[in-house]
């Protein structure tokens, strides 16, 4: 069977292709693919040495070739040409006065498709907009209204983590997320802290979710009051990564125990108040009463493009 490899496009964008005339590749290179009418290029990303399934999805294409010196320099003009008709297609839109913002521009290597990725808060009837623009290119023009996290995606970045988006790295596919994901995993509900760089939700908050859900109910909930092998106390906090409760003993002084160690007496006592404990309760008490910060979780919940 042909070997199998994943070929990534501008935008970050990945697809499977299979290598059907046995043509010798290596990670890195540039390859012509077969592409929706006609011809594309992309970046070999890597050989898929595990099986996948095709059954639900379209099957994958083959590679054509490997990417000539001529066809490199082919694609360095197609890059240029798109900085220079977005510029050109942005006017156009002014001119039609809709309201709508070009994320990016990308031209099929044969010329036979130009794609425009845009966003905009509402549908847009851009009809006339397209008459023109086929007018201008004389080629098949194709509007994409895109998410704010696909124009992340495109644009690509760095997280607040220091390491690039998730979005440019290993997530296919965005799932909802809402501020009650940051709730679970005790995290202080700052919009600044747990957005992204497309003003949304962090899409780290997602699939991080089910780890603290899985550590957690392995503990008694946070206040019980328990026995364990360290002494009687209360449970203050989950250290989930250490997959240990963090327990105030009798006499004030912290202690660390496991799950297996921990014997519940009382889910319903109050934990007792503690100086430092006042300062987390007064800070974050402070957070919920500031009405800027409701008023921009609250957009963040209810943002439904996701």
């Amino acid at each position: 069977m042909a070997e199998l490899y994943l070929v990534e496009f501008k935008g970050w964008r990945k697809e499977y292709f299979f290598n059907t005339y046995y043509h010798s590749l290596k990670p890195t290179d540039y390859v012509i693919i077969q592409a929706d009418r006609g011809e594309d290029i992309g970046l070999l990303s890597k050989k898929i040495t595990v099986e996948v399934d095709f059954e639900d999805t379209t099957k994958p294409r083959s590679i054509l070739r490997r990417a000539s010196d001529a066809d490199m320099v082919k694609y360095h003009e197609i890059q240029e040409k798109e900085i220079k008709h977005k510029a050109e297609v942005e006017e156009l839109i002014r001119k039609h006065g809709l309201m709508m913002k070009v994320v990016d521009i990308e031209w099929q290597f044969d010329g036979n498709r130009m794609t425009i990725f845009f966003t905009a808060d509402h549908r847009v009837d851009f009809r006339e907009l397209v008459k023109d623009l086929a007018a201008k290119y004389k080629t098949r023009i194709e509007l994409r209204q895109i998410g704010v996290r696909d124009e992340a995606r495109r644009i690509g970045g760095i997280g607040i983590c220091g390491l690039q988006q998730c979005c440019n790295t290993f997530i296919k596919e965005f799932t909802p997320i809402t501020t009650q994901h940051a709730r679970e995993q005790d995290l202080p509900l700052n919009p600044s802290k747990i957005s992204g760089n497309c003003g949304r939700l962090l899409c780290c908050l997602r699939y991080e979710a089910d780890l603290y859900e899985l550590c957690k109910a392995k503990f008694p909930p946070i206040g019980a009051l328990i026995r364990s092998k360290m002494g009687n106390g209360v449970i203050e906090r989950i250290d989930i990564f250490n997959e240990e409760a963090v327990i105030r003993v009798e006499e004030g002084v912290l202690v660390r125990s496991s799950a297996e160690d921990i014997v519940v007496v009382d889910t319903k006592t109050p934990i007792p108040k503690q100086r430092s404990l006042n300062i987390v309760v007064e800070i974050e008490s402070e957070t919920e009463k500031d009405e800027q910060a409701q008023k921009e979780l609250k957009k963040l919940d209810d943002a439904d493009d996701v």
